[in-house]
């Protein structure tokens, strides 16, 4: 596929690029390419691996120079003995392979939620960030990641499936707390370029039942129709960044570091194409008593103009309308950042009534403490939002 940053890059660069890629490839412990001042060669370094994720044996580098050459000695860190790594390439390709087989015939657009949902039901975040897990070995060989290896597992199922896909990069910001750089993927779906950022909606939703879990590492069955979507009801799957365009992306995401393609469309957003982004109070009462009569969980997303406090307010008291005609509690959960609300209702004893409760979700790559300490992070908030 489209070697995006390399593409952007100029011929000086460029030159860098392919002599450190073939040098790379060729498992060599030192090489030489042309001389770049260290700040360029880094870039080159972390772009060269956006571009190409199934280079994943090496995780950082050394350089030497004399001062009358033209070039420079490249000297690659690798993450494992150069008598493995041969092995490790065949197991991913062999992976790899064996994961999209299932998806081969199907539309882009579902080879995308494909792949997403495999993300969100396998991978989990690595918060001791093992050298591997920043790689494709780790999301795909061990079922561990962190956002850098999971955007990059992504792409390398994108590029087997035949979507179009880069990983976006954007920078820390400790004045909100964000203390690292954060990745995520575009995608091209019909034409059109998306955000996609599985690492977000992989850390939303059912986070005890997340964090009770022990990794797994299985390739999903190739279900269709009836079973795909019971399968993702009951895993719990979230789509708050499934096709984002860019307005409502850098709604939680700092600026990008790196050129990207523009995303101006907002036609495949998850809810939207499953008429779940709604615009009128109503609609939103009407699906929360389908949903409260048959049992299910309703995920919808708000776009009737802002989501303020008055208006949640609003949709609170229409969702525990619906939920008081079937005698049943809702659980509800906000992402408001994204403006998607997550709604579970319980039964009550005849007559009984409680105090409706909304947990206040922050979509992060995991390492926050949103999960490891959910008292700092998981407000509470009543239903009858206050000012």
């Amino acid at each position: 596929m489209e070697p995006f940053y390399y593409n952007h890059m100029d011929k000086e660069r460029q030159a860098v690029y392919r002599a450190m890629q073939q040098g790379l490839l060729s498992l060599a412990d030192s090489f030489q390419i042309p001389r770049i001042d260290g700040h360029a060669l880094s870039d080159i370094f972390f772009e060269l691996r956006l571009d190409h994720p199934e280079i994943f044996w090496v995780s950082s580098f050394k350089y030497r120079y004399f001062a009358d050459s033209p070039n420079l000695i490249f000297i690659p860190e690798y993450l494992f003995e150069k008598s493995k790594i041969k092995d490790h390439q065949k197991a991913m390709n062999a992976r790899v392979e064996k994961l999209a087989r299932p998806a081969d015939k199907l539309a882009e657009l579902e080879k995308e939620k494909y792949i997403h949902d495999f993300i969100c039901e396998n991978i989990h975040y690595d918060k001791l960030k093992k050298p591997y897990s920043h790689e494709i070995i780790g999301p795909l060989g061990h079922g561990v990641g962190v956002c850098e290896g999971i955007a990059k597992s992504v792409k390398v199922l994108c590029d087997a499936l035949g979507i179009w896909c880069m990983i976006a990069v954007c920078g820390n910001n400790p004045e909100k707390g964000i203390k690292y750089r954060h990745t995520w993927n575009i995608v091209k779906i019909d034409g059109q370029y998306y955000h996609l950022d599985v690492t977000f909606d992989n850390t939303l939703g059912n986070y005890e039942k997340k964090e009770n879990q022990k990794p797994e590492n299985k390739t999903p069955r190739n279900t269709s129709g009836k079973n795909k979507a019971r399968k993702a009801e009951q895993m719990d799957f979230r789509y708050d960044y499934f096709n984002l365009d860019d307005k409502n992306i850098f709604r939680d995401h700092e600026p990008l570091l790196y050129p990207a393609p523009a995303c101006n469309e907002g036609g495949h957003f998850y809810y939207k194409e499953k008429k779940l982004s709604f615009t009128k109070i109503e609609d939103v009462y009407k699906r929360s008593l389908q949903a409260a009569k048959k049992g299910r969980v309703l995920t919808f997303h708000w776009r009737g103009g802002y989501l303020t406090k008055e208006v949640l307010k609003e949709l609170l008291e229409e969702i525990e309308r619906a939920g008081r005609e079937k005698n049943k509690q809702p659980q509800i959960s906000l992402n408001w950042a994204q403006a998607v609300l997550r709604v579970e209702y319980q039964e009550l004893p005849e007559g009984m009534i409680r105090e409706t409760k909304v947990v206040m979700e922050d979509a992060n790559e995991g390492e926050c403490e949103i999960i490891g300490n959910r008292e700092k992070h998981r407000k509470c908030v009543e239903s009858r939002a206050k000012e």
